[in-house]
């Protein structure tokens, strides 16, 4: 949001929209992220959860430890850090709850309006990692990740502003997309050096992905008069069903928890308008031609009648009875 020039007009017109929104009260969050910093607060960038409330949740159940580790790297790198925001990481729970306030504020205007479009983009750009490792092993999981990034096993080569090599030394690699940072970041954890490498990657490969996220049109979410005759969370689920899914991603797809997008699936499921079966430990839910119709505007499919049973001099005959 501060910085014109980062991802240049793929977010141009978000920027803009999200722009006429901002209100001075927000400001504490352009101080925590300051434009240009060369670190941003560790804690807010490794969410624990797919919604916003348990993210946060997750974010200030961190130990004191690693609140106070974050602290030391900002220390040395951004030395004009506020005041505020020592005594944040301090544990200072006024500015806790202040912060946490302008978290879902900010959440509210700049990204809870494509989110529905944001998780539909991250389950496809998830499943078309699966595929690659399936397909082509490591080589095609990590080689395909984004032009800036190299893999020439073991070796895997990742912009930095630093020259340096890192051994994972068998702590593994954690890979996770991002849209609105549109280059790859490598993330180390100030206070477990154990803990996996965080390497995140742009969700959205060029600007027709950016486009098809943050256009004005897609933000509005689903149509209009779907919503009206199944309400705002049914026809996001329906939305969000046009891609099978399990009931935890359809909670991720929708931004619900697992027992309201389970409650709403079962509606739709009594209406024709998906159906659901079992797969192992979990189920599975899918659109009906129904539900594929109403979704996408399409006249209802008509199913003809089965055709009557074949006779034989008025008597059906032992074929069709069999």
């Amino acid at each position: 949001m501060q910085s014109p020039t980062t991802g240049g007009a793929a977010l141009d017109g978000w920027r803009e929209r999200t722009r006429r929104g901002l209100r001075p009260e927000l400001r504490p969050l352009f101080e925590l992220a300051a434009a240009g910093a060369r670190h941003v607060p560790e804690a807010f960038l490794h969410a624990g959860a797919t919604s916003l409330p348990e993210s946060l949740d997750h974010t200030w159940s961190r130990s004191a430890r690693r609140w106070l580790a974050d602290l030391g790297a900002l220390a040395v790198l951004r030395p004009d850090l506020p005041r505020w925001v020592r005594e944040l990481h301090r544990g200072d729970r006024q500015w806790a709850g202040l912060v946490r306030r302008r978290l879902r504020e900010y959440h509210a205007l700049a990204v809870a309006p494509y989110w529905p479009q944001l998780l539909a983009a991250a389950h496809t750009e998830r499943t078309r990692r699966a595929l690659a490792g399936v397909d082509g092993g490591l080589d095609g999981m990590l080689g395909t990740l984004h032009p800036a990034v190299s893999w020439d096993a073991p070796v895997l080569s990742v912009p930095c502003p630093f020259d340096l090599d890192l051994r994972l030394n068998g702590r593994g690699l954690l890979l996770v997309p991002t849209f609105f940072w549109p280059e790859p970041l490598a993330l180390t954890d100030n206070a477990g050096p154990e803990n996996p490498l965080v390497l995140r990657y742009p969700l959205a490969a060029d600007l027709a992905g950016y486009r098809a996220v943050c256009a004005p049109t897609a933000s509005a979410g689903p149509d209009g008069a779907l919503v009206a005759l199944l309400g705002t969370t049914r026809a996001r689920t329906l939305q969000a069903v046009a891609s099978p899914a399990g009931t935890a991603e359809l909670a991720r797809r929708t931004g619900t928890s697992p027992a309201t997008a389970s409650h709403h699936a079962t509606i739709l499921r009594a209406a024709g308008l998906l159906t659901t079966e079992r797969t192992g430990p979990g189920v599975r839910h899918t659109l009906t031609p129904l539900g594929h119709a109403l979704l996408h505007n399409q006249p209802v499919p008509v199913i003809p009648p089965p055709p009557p049973p074949c006779s034989v001099g008025g008597r059906t005959s032992e074929t069709e009875r069999r």
